[in-house]
């Protein structure tokens, strides 16, 4: 989790975050939902305190980049009555991550009030329910996995799709790290048993089952108001438990010399890229134009992107599971005066920079995020060109590329290959701000819902045997019999 200390003193050391002539072209928001029920305790869904974060979030964000008067207004954005074709959310086919999408949209465009009013041909006045209530869609993405509650699930990489990611995320239980850690701290999990026991079995407290256990505590520390054996819960104890739930985590969502394991931070980069792309391409103040894309997903996600963007080399609190309704934001920006003057002509993509932000947590004005540079560079705001560069070194958004690093040759990959794509547009965006030979949006849809899905439903824990490694089915959630992983 990033400390405030080391936001502080980064912040101090970045440049300043918006010079005085800026403009906000678009805008794309990658969001963990709110606080929610235990995974180990289904059916898990979002609860009152998650969707006052998630609601309080949209609300910073309108203050930032939507309202009329906001501080980094978006460049022809709708201030008060929310145009769909300027907006893009989207999130996996749960109840937790949609309805959370759902109330985040709502503190972005709240109820319009007379602005929703509508007066008829016949001269009498219209006014839509709900004080004006505006109907945000978020496009799920449906697939086979995504029948039952994600949320409910504990299995992570076998829903992602990607063959490889799931072999080398499974290979960190075999890592030695994870079997010195596994070994040096069973008794301390054992000795929560009276905690936990109405969940877990004794022979289930272990660092195999860290997130997990550290998940079902949490929530109960949180919003019960007593908890069984609660003295042994110390202040110390609960941050051990969080300390090896962030180092589980992180051991399943990154590894440096396997990118893969990372392929959804992978896929991510690609659709940041497209979608500012695609708002750099149109007329700076064509009103039609995606100014903001908004996706909900899961903790995996922040973690695989910072690994590949190279954060915890700004701070290993970059390692750790970010909170509850966090966000980062990858701000398209320009000080060119041809985004308020010239309005039949694109931006020139050199007069263009991004800058990237984090909020760990609900952002609001008392917890705004905050800038970080990107790459293992120091300045916080890159040309355009350094940043799809960047990205692009690591992104997958063309199919057949997806297809070759996970090693699919089935499904959606087989029509691919069939159909001779090239293979060749990672990131699907050019740093000249030209088009890309990437995947449409349906195929990046369906590959991100599957990546997305990879780091909601977890990571199925190895029996170590005699010859080798053998993924073993997990049992219903209740009884808590697999270690998760990168859930959302």
């Amino acid at each position: 989790m990033v400390a405030a200390a080391a936001a502080l003193a980064l912040a101090l050391a970045a440049l300043p975050l918006a010079a005085s002539a800026e403009t906000v072209l678009g805008v794309y928001i990658f969001h963990r939902h709110g606080d929610r029920t235990a995974k180990s305790t289904p059916p898990t869904y979002l609860t009152a305190l998650g969707a006052e974060q998630v609601h309080a979030s949209g609300a910073y964000y309108r203050g930032r980049y939507v309202a009329a008067n906001a501080t980094s207004r978006i460049q022809a954005l709708s201030p008060d009555v929310a145009v769909l074709s300027q907006l893009a959310v989207t999130a996996p086919v749960d109840s937790v991550l949609q309805n959370s999408a759902s109330v985040f949209a709502q503190g972005l465009y709240p109820p319009a009030g007379d602005a929703a009013r509508q007066t008829l041909a016949d001269g009498t006045v219209a006014e839509a329910p709900l004080g004006g209530y505006q109907y945000v869609p978020v496009n799920g993405i449906a697939t086979a996995a995504s029948s039952a509650s994600s949320e409910d699930s504990e299995w992570l990489q076998g829903g992602s799709g990607c063959g490889n990611a799931v072999v080398s995320s499974n290979a960190y239980f075999a890592s030695r790290q994870y079997l010195d850690t596994l070994a040096g701290t069973a008794d301390f999990y054992r000795r929560l048993l009276p905690v936990v026991n109405r969940t877990f079995s004794e022979s289930q407290l272990s660092f195999k089952n860290g997130y997990t256990i550290f998940d079902l505590i949490n929530v109960a520390r949180i919003h019960n108001s007593t908890i069984q054996s609660a003295d042994l819960v110390t202040d110390d104890v609960f941050h051990q438990l969080a300390t090896r739930a962030d180092q589980h985590e992180w051991g399943l969502a990154f590894n440096a010399s396997e990118p893969v394991r990372a392929i959804a931070g992978s896929v991510l980069a690609a659709q940041v890229l497209q979608t500012l792309n695609a708002t750099l391409q149109a007329p700076a103040t064509r009103a039609a134009t995606t100014r903001m894309g908004i996706q909900f997903g899961a903790y995996g996600t922040f973690m695989a992107f910072f690994g590949l963007a190279q954060l915890p080399a700004v701070s290993d609190d970059f390692t750790g599971v970010c909170g509850y309704a966090s966000s980062m934001v990858f701000e398209l920006v320009t000080n060119a005066t041809t985004a308020t003057t010239d309005a039949a002509s694109p931006v020139d993509p050199a007069d263009v920079s991004v800058r990237f932000l984090f909020s760990n947590g609900s952002a609001s004005a008392g917890h705004e995020p905050v800038a970080y540079p990107l790459f293992g560079r120091r300045e916080t705001l890159l040309p355009w060109k350094t940043f799809a560069d960047e990205m692009s070194k690591f992104a997958v958004g063309d199919t057949l590329d997806w297809c070759k690093a996970c090693g699919n040759t089935t499904g959606v990959c087989a029509a691919a290959a069939a159909a001779g794509g090239s293979g060749s547009g990672a990131g699907s965006a050019s740093a000249s701000g030209s088009d890309g030979e990437g995947m449409s949006r349906p195929v990046a849809g369906v590959i991100g819902a599957l990546v997305t899905l990879a780091v909601i439903l977890g990571i199925e824990a190895l029996v170590m045997l005699v010859g080798g490694l053998r993924l073993v089915k997990k049992s219903v959630a209740a009884r808590g019999k697999a270690a998760e992983a990168g859930h959302a």
